[in-house]
């Protein structure tokens, strides 16, 4: 499968990196945006020389790691809050935005024929639908002949800032989730089985009939997942498209949170996903290892400038020009060594 090609290539940077030199850079986290970071760091390599070691661990591993400062940079998907940016000492950018989709795995469905909408989905992850020709679904999908299967519900089992973004969808569609289960980068789920990251939840829906989970978008089209469309909060129905995640992320106020912490489930406008979601990346602002974190941002740097058009390639949504501009002055003004020298020089 393709998105085996990619986990391997990615796997053979991170069996390599070591071996460059001590510019290399490390960081560990999220595996939503683990796709498009292999593809970076594969061309900043061949460019540069500078390899990346990536750990896709998991958002939850990677604000462990980066608090334990055994990398030089944590990636999660679920933003901190200011108060503990401020209390850890950390700087806090989004890099990248993305779209988390449903995935099913039932016979003669399509991708994009089957339509789901946030009540729904919320019911069928509380394990009340359990069949996919519930009425509930019927409903929605007149035309499909839907299959008695029982419904198998996949589910992270990490600490994992795509269930933090879909959890936070499904508590803001769904009173009963809200109360039930909330929202969180680890819940107790109401049913179903647990997977590791993006790269597990894939797997086991594409090896299990009657299945349905939940992934970054570029995983289902890595493993030609069958992925639904969703009636978004205007009421239309829409396909998980980087245009479509780019109208959720087009009325986004990045200054409004503290560390660009802004959620962009459940967004107005009759073009949007209802369920796209950006990924940060977490640095010290007082590194121990200042030469680590000035490389880590020339990398950041790199991918902003010109890493956009690999991230459309997989269906990932490049930051805005202005808000890239705010982020680097961020850097430039806040992340510096223990003299008090920025490690990032603004460049015009």
């Amino acid at each position: 499968m393709k998105f085996t090609r990619i986990a391997l290539t990615a796997a053979a940077l991170v069996a390599t990196s070591w071996s460059a030199f001590a510019a290399d850079i490390s960081g560990a986290g999220a595996t939503f945006p683990y796709p498009i970071y292999a593809k970076w760091a594969d061309a900043y390599k061949k460019e540069t020389g500078i390899g990346l070691n990536y750990q896709s661990i998991g958002s939850g591993g990677g604000i462990k790691q980066i608090k334990a400062k055994t990398v030089t940079f944590g990636a999660s998907d679920a933003p901190l809050p200011g108060k503990d940016l401020t209390s850890i000492g950390l700087a806090q950018f989004p890099m990248v935005m993305g779209g988390i989709v449903p995935v099913v795995n039932l016979d003669g469905v399509k991708p994009g024929e089957l339509v789901l909408d946030g009540p729904t989905l919320a019911k069928i992850y509380l394990g009340e639908v359990k069949k996919w020709n519930d009425p509930a679904i019927a409903k929605l999908n007149p035309a499909a002949k839907l299959p008695s299967t029982a419904i198998a519900l996949v589910h992270r089992s990490d600490g994992s800032g795509t269930t933090y973004n879909f959890t936070y969808y499904l508590a803001d569609v769904s009173p009963e989730w809200k109360s039930k289960v909330g929202t969180n980068t680890a819940v107790q789920w109401p049913a179903g089985i647990g997977a590791k990251g993006n790269e597990g939840v894939a797997n086991n829906v594409g090896q299990t009939k009657g299945s349905i989970g939940y992934v970054e978008y570029a995983y289902a089209k890595q493993n030609k997942l069958t992925f639904t469309k969703m009636v978004n909060k205007a009421g239309k129905t829409v396909a998980p498209t980087s245009e479509a995640f780019q109208a959720a992320a087009a009325n986004a106020d990045w200054n409004s949170q503290p560390g660009y912490g802004v959620i962009l489930a459940n967004q107005p406008g009759d073009a949007s996903w209802p369920m796209t979601a950006a990924t940060w990346i977490l640095v010290y602002k007082t590194p121990v290892d200042p030469a680590a974190t000035s490389a880590a941002l020339k990398f950041f740097a790199w991918s902003y400038a010109k890493g956009q058009d690999m991230a459309k390639g997989l269906d990932y949504v490049p930051m805005p020009a202005n808000v890239v501009t705010d982020i680097q002055k961020m850097w430039a003004a806040e992340i510096k060594d223990s003299s008090g020298k920025p490690l990032f020089a603004m460049t015009h």
